[in-house]
């Protein structure tokens, strides 16, 4: 199995892995359970320089880790060995710019009243700050990114900093999406894609972007399948997500390269997503989608454009993103939106 770092095709220290997974407990933990379990980890995750956030609720455990990749590969492969749960199923793992725990090298949040509690909330002279938590946390839940850039900036433009905007508007943010999904007001996927924002928004303000800039900042995508390919399911669920997410989507269902050079030519997306099918492994495809990218990337002068590709050939981990001439190749749709906006903020900073 490829790490995380692998998978990313980077190698740069200073961007790090995530991953967000649920499971079931095997058998109900008490308090005193939970908290060796969260006292064992937090002094396994300091030496690694692991954070993240664990929730707890009836038998149910949603966690999200964070660090170097090669630490993060080394306690996942811990985790999915332990006994004391089953049944995990991975939400979302990639690659991310900035850390939304920082501060935190384990923090256990559970519906039960006696069981561990995050940090209480901000003191009264931040209530500045406070009264835009509720407002951070629906837009994050929402993936309206534009909404959510425009509300930073102006924040920034009003000469907050960094560190108090992550401190004691973003960590705060996350703790209420941990609220809702322990509410059952949000599914695993929504608090997903929530943290996913709040980790951007937190990466636009450690990148000293100035206000306007956060407030503009938003991408287009064009979704498309590979030219002749009938199996449309991998655009149509990434539209609804890279739709939540805030970006400009566009869909594209060719039956020739030439067809899918003319949309991207009049379209110029930041990046295009070009879809095998999800059912087939279409081994035989490899050559014809290499010239595909190759023909794609022609057609605009834009060297900053993004190209990804996706399928059960690339879900299986049989292809690689190098292997057809692309940027990045999704395991699935979970973080796809997350992934393409770094790459997409890369290539900027380096045309720049």
């Amino acid at each position: 199995m490829q790490t995380q770092a692998e998978q990313a095709g980077i190698g740069d220290v200073g961007w790090i892995g995530s991953v967000t997974y649920r499971s079931e407990a095997t058998i109900k933990p008490t308090a005193t359970d939970l908290e060796r379990l969260v006292a064992k980890a937090k002094a396994r995750n300091r030496k690694l320089g692991i954070t993240g956030m664990l929730l707890y609720d009836g038998g149910r455990y949603l966690q999200t880790l964070e660090g170097p990749p090669e630490a993060l590969d080394q306690i996942w492969s811990s985790i999915q060995r332990d006994p004391r749960h089953g049944a995990i199923e991975v939400l979302s793992q990639h690659i991310v710019p900035a850390r939304l725990f920082s501060g935190w090298d384990m923090q256990l949040y559970s519906r039960s009243p006696d069981q561990a509690r995050l940090a209480p909330a901000p003191a009264v002279s931040l209530i500045p700050l406070t009264d835009h938590i509720a407002e951070t946390a629906r837009l994050a839940l929402r993936g309206d990114d534009s909404r959510l850039n425009a509300l930073i900036g102006d924040l920034v433009a009003q000469g907050w900093v960094s560190d108090a905007l992550v401190t004691h508007l973003l960590e705060p943010s996350a703790r209420a999406l941990g609220d809702a999904w322990l509410a059952d007001d949000c599914t695993e996927l929504d608090l997903t894609i929530g943290l996913s924002m709040l980790q951007l928004a937190g990466h636009a303000i450690h990148a000293g972007s100035t206000a306007e800039t956060i407030r503009k900042r938003r991408y287009s995508i064009l979704l498309a399948t590979a030219p002749g390919e009938p199996h449309i399911l991998g655009p149509t669920l990434l539209g609804d997500i890279f739709t939540d997410a805030g970006w400009i989507v566009d869909m594209a269902f060719p039956d020739s390269d030439e067809a899918l050079a003319k949309q991207v030519r009049a379209q110029h997306p930041d990046a295009v997503d070009i879809a095998l099918s999800d059912a087939l492994p279409r081994q035989h495809a490899l050559a014809t989608l290499r010239e595909t990218i190759e023909k794609t990337r022609l057609a605009t002068a834009d060297e900053t454009m993004v190209v990804s590709v996706g399928g059960r050939l690339f879900a299986e981990a049989a292809a690689t993103a190098q292997s057809v001439g692309a940027d990045h190749a999704r395991k699935g749709a979970a973080g796809t939106s997350v992934r393409l906006a770094w790459l997409i903020e890369q290539r900027r900073n380096t045309a720049s």
